[in-house]
């Protein structure tokens, strides 16, 4: 660590002396209570500020003692207007002789990666399309009045309420889709337009919270498939996943479950993941419901709580199918259904990308690398753009999240021509082999499970 010598100037003050670090310097501040960051080659002591971080503290604390220069760029919409937040907490720059890029990252495929990215803001691959959107919500909310007017003409039978409740869980799905637009600040030029109508449609939609949805998902996007920091891969002990992870439990006999067939139980936790979120019928309100999960939303972050006022909504619309179904026998289970089904298109589509793929301890790599190595793409078609909500992008998308889906296919070939020049796998399939993929991957990390439990 050195110093540079005062700037000249007619000031009458002087300006302040501008430190230089080293990597070796900066790499040390990686703490929960001491996290600096570099972002272009300025340092930015981060500390105090990341509990304050619109995005929640510990994405920004993934990033601690390493180049953030990316995955800035990735998360914000207007980086020129973040900079003015960033300005206080400038402590320095790199010195004169550190590379831009820490632990010996390829500098020429980071650079070229950002010229990818200057090419793709000139060809206005960030601005949104109103027509795609407006149609996109207007065909949720048609399912939505298509279901009123089927139960208010064809009654509550059996066979109505069932195809209600293919209609209610597509309509669900696409409304899950949808949010995820908004969250990652992809529809509107003004973030603060995008976090309201994220709020609306997840809160009044869906029932959850946006800036839960905003702490979890975030930090997935920051690092994605790395044990301990990306929440997606935390499996609570239920799965092992991987390569390195089933070996380290088998070795130390840690036998929680019995990880050689997670492949079959799997099934199983998405039936039962389906009854218990949200446990609408165990509880018998919406005040209960929120009492219930205010104390876990208060410890995660104060700021959190008044999200809850959102749900009622929810439970306006999780109650339509029991409405639909009442005065039939089995209206409440019957009621489920939605869920249930919602519960599995949902899972299958998120985890199809990543599961199968790359799933390890933090490797520091490029932000291309990395990300390219923990996703993969579906081929494109109509129905698989519709289906999963154009993840079947999930690349692009992890690249660039706050690009609109429906320009993910233009930049497609820019990424691809770039991968295959510095040789980074560019993964992609069909629909039905990355479905079949994710039971795979189970059954492989469970037997590597089995072989280290038994013989290691």
């Amino acid at each position: 660590m050195g110093k540079g010598g005062e700037k000249g100037g007619e000031s009458e003050e002087p300006e302040a002396q501008i430190r230089f670090y080293t990597w070796e310097e900066i790499q040390k501040h990686n703490l929960r209570t001491d996290k600096w960051l570099v972002i272009e080659r300025k340092v930015y002591n981060v500390t105090k500020w990341a509990n304050r971080h619109p995005g929640g503290h510990r994405v920004i604390s993934h990033c601690a003692g390493e180049d953030a220069t990316d995955a800035f760029q990735a998360f914000h919409i207007n980086p020129t207007l973040v900079q003015k937040f960033l300005k206080p907490l400038l402590i320095g720059e790199l010195a004169p002789g550190e590379p831009s890029q820490d632990r010996d990252k390829n500098s020429q495929l980071v650079e070229d990666f950002r010229t990818l990215r200057k090419t793709a803001e000139d060809m206005n691959l960030f601005r949104a399309n109103p027509l795609f959107f407006s149609l996109y919500l207007g065909h949720i909310i048609a399912m939505e009045v298509l279901a009123w007017l089927m139960v208010s003409y064809f009654g509550t039978g059996w066979i109505t309420t069932l195809i209600l409740a293919c209609i209610l869980t597509t309509s669900q799905a696409q409304a899950g889709w949808l949010q995820h637009d908004f969250g990652h600040l992809s529809v509107f030029k003004k973030s603060s337009w995008n976090h309201i109508v994220h709020k609306f449609v997840i809160g009044h939609l869906k029932g959850a919270s946006a800036n839960w949805w905003n702490h979890r998902h975030f930090q997935h996007h920051a690092k994605p498939n790395i044990f301990k920091k990306d929440p997606d891969v935390n499996m609570l002990h239920i799965f092992v996943l991987g390569d390195t992870q089933p070996v380290e439990y088998g070795k130390k006999k840690l036998k929680y479950l019995p990880y050689n067939h997670q492949h079959e139980y799997f099934f199983l936790s998405r039936i039962l993941l389906s009854f218990l979120i949200p446990c609408s019928h165990t509880l018998p309100n919406p005040k209960t419901f929120m009492h219930f999960f205010f104390p876990l939303w208060s410890r995660l972050d104060p700021s959190r709580v008044p999200q809850a006022t959102l749900l009622p909504a929810y439970w306006e619309a999780q109650g339509r199918v029991e409405t639909y179904g009442k005065g039939t026998k089995g209206a409440k289970e019957r009621s489920r259904e939605p869920r249930f089904l919602e519960s599995h298109w949902f899972v299958w589509v998120t985890q199809m990308n990543h599961i199968p793929m790359e799933i390890d301890c933090e490797k520091h790599r490029d932000w291309l690398s990395s990300q390219v190595a923990a996703t993969c793409n579906i081929e494109q078609s109509f129905f698989n753009d519709w289906f999963t909500g154009h993840l079947n992008f999930q690349i692009e998308h992890h690249l660039f999240p706050t690009m609109p889906r429906h320009n993910f296919w233009k930049v497609k070939p820019l990424v691809k021509s770039l991968c295959a020049k510095y040789g980074v796998q560019y993964e992609e399939k069909p629909l039905g082999k990355a479905f079949v993929d994710i039971v795979g991957s189970l059954k492989k990390s469970g037997d590597l499970w089995l072989d280290a439990y038994l013989h290691k």
